[in-house]
């Protein structure tokens, strides 16, 4: 079974629940028509089927290796990659100006969505140049967007996140890499990194590595970290490449999943020290990652989603040709086992959480287009709030969503699943690392209690939570069951959440370790009624769409059958949830460190 990307369901969610058209009458975004949309959607979704797709299978299965500090990655890649960075898919998000398609977020974010349920390996190496673009668009002077970008825009040369240090995890106060200056503008830096996804691969020409290092007078901490381009080949200043850089691979990780990625050890500066240029200023090298850093883990949320999919899509095609056991109504002979109550649940509980979170991303990116690209900048700064409150939760809920969802399709499989040759294990095994990489599920949870709760006394929470009471008003207004449902579900899941906000607001600085306790939990909660309130949205366009005959019934009629079995099986955890932030800390930290 190959992937076939959910065209129809991305369209409804690009159209009619995030708003397409609204985004295509903003300033800058004219191209992004329904039917330009539904074209690069269409073309998209062939080239990561016949593709990107074929390679996932062998790539996991042939990864990519090291040999001598080079790495030679899995076998079609490089051709793959060519293919990709010719079609220009690198770009569709990116200014016309470097070479980009220059199109809105919330069309680039199925593209995003496809790749990455066709080939998470892959999808890797385009999300991390991605990042480094999104920096030097931000930071970059005029002559680094120069030489840079229109070579990372074209996947002439791909990007790379530099942070981790084996001494220094997720805590880059610990950094040590050094930056020296050396009087003509120019750094020499020295030291090691790792985690470094596709740094050193043979897909492209040359590797722009963008590196946080400390200068020799930088104060300790945070407060003292800058932000290097150190690129594999020395860029000339017409352009063109000169003499290789001090920077060289010592190693690559032998991994769970993600097998065909190469996860590189990064040794600068063993020759005398690479050559690197500062991006922006000193000592705020930390803020500029986090621009590469929010795009990436948006773009890892979509990930989540994508091997999700592919897990649904595997899940249910097995469960559509394998026989076993009869039909608990009788049958004469052994069914398919879609027709057994227990797999329709789990089928039903990987479909909906799947549309959940991708409704709730698409609609995340469309606010980021209208902070880009409105005229009124009280409009702007709303959208920007909307955004910056759901990225943690994009990237935390929707990636434990696809570790669940994995797991059910292994499930599903019976013992087949736990076999490899199947597949099934291969989506779990890659899901995996997706609540760890760009910031745990703690370190999303704590941005979304520290920065984008209390910061703001809850405001923004506040405000969403008034925005899923209005679409649960709606809902209990409707004469048809399934709406109500869904509506006495999401008034519960409302109420869970604004307790939730209320507590953090209210004891994050008498209680902190309290209320940090319970920081995944509010995370998950906060996913669970956010994709619930997106689905109950869904619901009544779906029903309005039933009632004006516009189009094809049965996927209106699934889409209402899926948002209730979201609401009575995955949405009343929330009251649990709930009860875990408020009452639970007590019990997390019961227990003294040598009791363990």
């Amino acid at each position: 079974m190959s992937y076939v990307a959910p065209l129809k369901d991305m369209l409804f969610a690009l159209n009619s629940v995030a708003g397409l058209e609204q985004i295509s009458q903003l300033p800058g975004c004219a191209d992004a028509t329904l039917e330009t949309v539904e074209a690069v959607l269409l073309e998209n979704a062939r080239f990561c089927g016949e593709v990107i797709a074929p390679l996932n299978r062998s790539g996991d299965q042939e990864p990519s290796f090291w040999r001598d500090g080079d790495v030679i990655t899995s076998k079609g890649f490089k051709e793959a990659f060519k293919a990709f960075a010719d079609a220009g898919w690198q770009g569709i998000q990116h200014p016309e100006e470097y070479g980009g398609q220059g199109l809105p977020k919330l069309v680039a974010t199925p593209c995003i969505e496809m790749l990455n349920a066709a080939n998470l390996s892959f999808a890797l190496c385009p999300l991390l140049s991605d990042g480094a673009i999104e920096a030097l668009l931000t930071a970059g002077t005029e002559d680094q967007k120069r030489i840079y970008l229109e070579n990372l825009i074209s996947g002439k040369w791909t990007g790379t996140m530099n942070l981790t240090e084996p001494q220094a995890g997720s805590d880059l106060a610990l950094v040590r890499t050094r930056a020296v200056p050396q009087g003509d503008g120019t750094f020499k830096v020295s030291g090691t990194k790792i985690f470094i996804t596709y740094g050193e691969h043979d897909m492209a020409e040359n590797i722009v590595h963008l590196v946080l290092a400390r200068t020799p007078d930088a104060p300790e901490g945070v407060k003292g970290i800058s932000l290097f381009i150190v690129p594999k080949f020395l860029v000339n200043a017409d352009g063109s490449l000169g003499a290789r850089n001090d920077v060289h691979c010592v190693s690559i990780e032998h991994k769970l999943g993600i097998k065909a990625s190469p996860t590189a050890v990064l040794q600068f500066g063993d020759e005398g020290g690479a050559i690197g240029t500062l991006v922006g200023s000193e000592n705020r090298g930390l803020e500029y990652m986090f621009i590469m850093m929010n795009a990436a883990r948006f773009g890892v949320g979509l990930q989540g989603i994508g091997v999700a999919e592919l897990a649904y899509q595997k899940a249910a095609s097995f469960a559509k040709d394998r026989l076993q056991s009869r039909d608990l109504s009788g049958s004469t002979g052994p069914v398919a086992i879609i027709h057994h109550p227990d797999v329709r649940r789990m089928l039903m509980s990987m479909r909906s959480q799947i549309e959940a979170a991708r409704v709730l991303a698409y609609v995340t990116a469309a606010a980021s287009d209208v902070a880009h690209h409105h005229a009124d900048e009280t409009v702007r700064k709303a959208n920007q709030a909307f955004y910056e409150y759901l990225v943690p939760v994009v990237k935390g809920w929707s990636t434990e969503m696809s570790i669940d969802v994995a797991s059910t399709g292994v499930q599903i499989h019976g013992g087949m699943g736990f076999i490899e040759e199947t597949g099934a294990a291969q989506f779990y095994r890659d899901a995996r690392i997706l609540t760890i990489y760009e910031g745990t599920t703690a370190i999303q949870a704590n941005d979304l209690i520290g920065r984008k709760t209390a910061r703001d006394g809850g405001a923004v929470a506040k405000n969403i939570v008034a925005q899923v009471r209005s679409t649960q008003a709606q809902l209990a207004a409707s004469d048809d069951a399934s709406l109500i449902a869904i509506g006495n579900q999401l008034a519960i899941g409302a109420d869970a959440l604004e307790q939730v906000i209320d507590y953090v607001v209210a004891n994050v600085k008498s209680d902190i370790k309290g209320v940090f306790a319970g920081g995944v939990p509010y995370l998950k909660l906060t996913g669970i009624v956010l994709g619930g309130w997106q689905l109950g949205r869904s619901a009544l366009i779906a029903a309005e769409k039933l009632k004006s005959g516009d189009g094809d019934n049965s996927f209106y009629r699934a889409k209402i059958g899926t948002a209730r079995f979201f609401a009575e099986h995955i949405l009343v955890q929330s009251a649990g949830l709930s009860t875990s932030v408020v009452s639970g800390s007590t019990g997390v930290m019961a227990l003294t460190e040598e009791q363990f």
